[in-house]
């Protein structure tokens, strides 16, 4: 692909590690209804040794709407709470536009391995959006273990274009 942007063609097989890819984070999480892998994704992060912040439907205090949950666990990001965020609801899309408002967060909704590894790697995402819908618990693993194994490019180029991104957000 034109600026070296192919992804590699190698599987991703789900991976049951008794680490994480990663270093312990503090990760914050939304989903808008308790339905599909919401709470199966709690205890996987949890699993992987990560402390997660619940927000929406997973919090008994907060509303449940994704646009206030996943807000709510966007501004964790931004604010230094959290490390990275997970924001959920029924097709994903309205969990990542939420989560995008907030300034300085670069969320993508990940429907795969090979998109999580690529949204980390190529645009520095720190929130993953999922698809309450569409994410099985396989795929949620498959998903958590690109994501969390991919490092964010040090290439000029892309680090150039998330660059970018925060002139976009200072209006520049």
């Amino acid at each position: 692909m034109p600026g070296g942007c192919a992804l590699t063609a190698q599987p991703y097989p789900s991976r049951r590690v008794d680490r994480p890819y990663s270093d312990p984070m503090r990760i914050a999480v939304a989903a808008d209804e308790l339905t599909g892998v919401a709470s199966a994704l709690v205890e996987e992060l949890r699993r992987r040794g990560h402390d997660a912040l619940t927000h929406g439907a997973l919090s008994a205090a907060e509303r449940d709407d994704w646009a206030w949950g996943s807000e709510a666990a966007a501004r964790d990001v931004a604010e230094g709470r959290a490390e990275q965020g997970i924001v959920c609801c029924w097709t994903g899309t309205g969990a990542s536009i939420a989560a995008n408002k907030v300034h300085g967060v670069r969320a993508a909704l990940c429907l795969d391995a090979p998109t999580a590894e690529g949204a980390r790697r190529w645009n520095d995402a720190n929130v993953l959006a999922l698809s309450l819908r569409s994410t099985s618990e396989a795929m949620l693993s498959e998903i958590l273990d690109a994501w969390f194994a991919a490092e964010p490019s040090t290439e000029a180029q892309d680090r150039a274009n998330v660059d970018h991104l925060g002139e976009i957000e200072r209006g520049r």
